[in-house]
């Protein structure tokens, strides 16, 4: 009777604990991408777009009777698993009620596996893209407002048949993203008739390109399609193809998007194309618009991904009037999908009271957010050819 009295007054301490801690006047979200290594160009923004959604709420007092938001950065080096699973844990103990990232496909697993499930707690990227991570087994708690790299086959090659490429060369990265994303090329370009003349991996780091780029010269194709990173392997990469005159034109996947590349190879990749997830519209506006007056560009790749993953935590914990993550998780789905009155960037304030008064949202945000199967965008593409040394829009997918 005594142990039964015991564990029964220990259940009701820890669930006015989860109580006072899910209605805590202070909320804090971990912001865990690589800040370093080879997609360092873009996390600024990223991190910043995520910020942006937790001022903005914060401002407006309106999440759970006036809590504040606070954000905690920590490093992923994009591709370094030690140092994002060591990362992840130090924001679990510093508090963090959910984690945006990570950014990686690789890291992102092994913080799901390592941290997120071992001790329930919420991750959305904004960025991971491997097709694996669809078919993880997460306990619920993974989601992502990037889609698939499996889409991202298919509107590659959708784009290369359009523009008359009949022959392909192709190298990726050595890991998850890289792999996934080449499988997912090569098998759609193929079954829409292209041909692929060699599939090769390249490691990241490396200050010399000259053997990977002998084989895929070799190979020959009228483009080499890059599925590497844009500040380390992907680069490397196109400049060994440049300065042997391998390859003169070259298709760009989403790791490849980004100021710095055109930035670093100059006139050369002028003409060369590709996508990343992205698209048009009101929220793409809204959050062009925010940004430049906070200081930003919430254009740069996934930065409205970042600003989506960080409102859908928010508008979640408001639904379930609870920061638990076991909780709150929950309702994800429910308030990034129809139906209900549809939320763009700059409207969250009015999404919370909305909830708080019972009404369904429709969260459609920067990216236009619509949650599928296993948690993950159904996507829209930006596509993208580099003119006058510039990333320019030139449709969507």
């Amino acid at each position: 009777m005594k142990k039964m009295l015991m564990a029964t007054t220990a259940a009701a301490l820890l669930a006015t604990s989860a109580m006072a801690a899910s209605h805590s006047k202070e909320v804090k979200l971990g912001i865990l991408i690589g800040f370093t290594g080879p997609i360092e160009s873009l996390t600024s923004a990223m991190a910043q777009g995520a910020e942006l959604a937790m001022k903005e709420v914060t401002d407006s007092g309106a999440l759970l009777d006036g809590a504040k938001v606070t954000p905690m950065r920590a490093d992923t080096g994009c591709i370094d698993n030690g140092l994002s699973t060591s990362n992840g844990e130090r924001l679990i103990a510093d508090g963090v009620a959910g984690i945006i990232g990570g950014d990686c496909s690789g890291v992102t697993g092994a913080i799901l596996q390592n941290v997120a499930i071992p001790n329930g707690m919420v991750m959305i990227s904004p960025s991971a893209t491997s097709p694996g991570l669809s078919t993880v087994e997460d306990n619920g708690l993974f989601f992502r407002t990037a889609p698939s790299d499996a889409r991202e086959g298919q509107v590659m090659a959708e784009i290369l048949m359009e523009r008359g490429i009949k022959s392909i060369a192709l190298t990726y990265t050595n890991n998850d993203y890289g792999k996934g994303l080449a499988d997912a090329i090569e098998s759609s370009y193929k079954a829409a008739g292209g041909e692929v003349t060699i599939v090769a991996a390249h490691e990241d780091g490396k200050a010399d390109y000259s053997a990977e780029m002998g084989a895929l010269a070799s190979a020959g194709g009228d483009i080499l399609v890059v599925a590497g990173y844009l500040d380390q392997g992907g680069l490397g990469i196109i400049n060994a193809a440049l300065d042997t005159g391998a390859f003169e034109t070259f298709g760009l996947p989403g790791g490849m998007i980004g100021d710095s590349l055109p930035a670093n190879v100059g006139d050369a990749l002028n003409g060369s194309f590709g996508q990343i997830a992205g698209s048009g519209g009101k929220g793409a506006d809204a959050i062009k618009e925010m940004s430049a007056a906070a200081g930003f560009d919430g254009t740069s790749p996934y930065a409205p991904e970042s600003y989506d993953a960080a409102a859908l935590f928010m508008l979640a914990m408001q639904a379930a009037d609870s920061t638990d993550p076991a909780v709150y998780g929950g309702k994800i789905l429910d308030v990034a999908n129809a139906p209900g009155e549809k939320i763009y960037p700059g409207e969250l304030a009015k999404a919370l009271e909305l909830i708080k008064a019972g009404q369904d949202i429709d969260y459609v945000g920067a990216s236009a957010v619509e949650l599928i199967g296993p948690g993950e965008s159904a996507g829209t593409y930006r596509m993208i050819e580099v003119k006058d040394n510039k990333n320019e829009t030139v449709g969507f997918k």
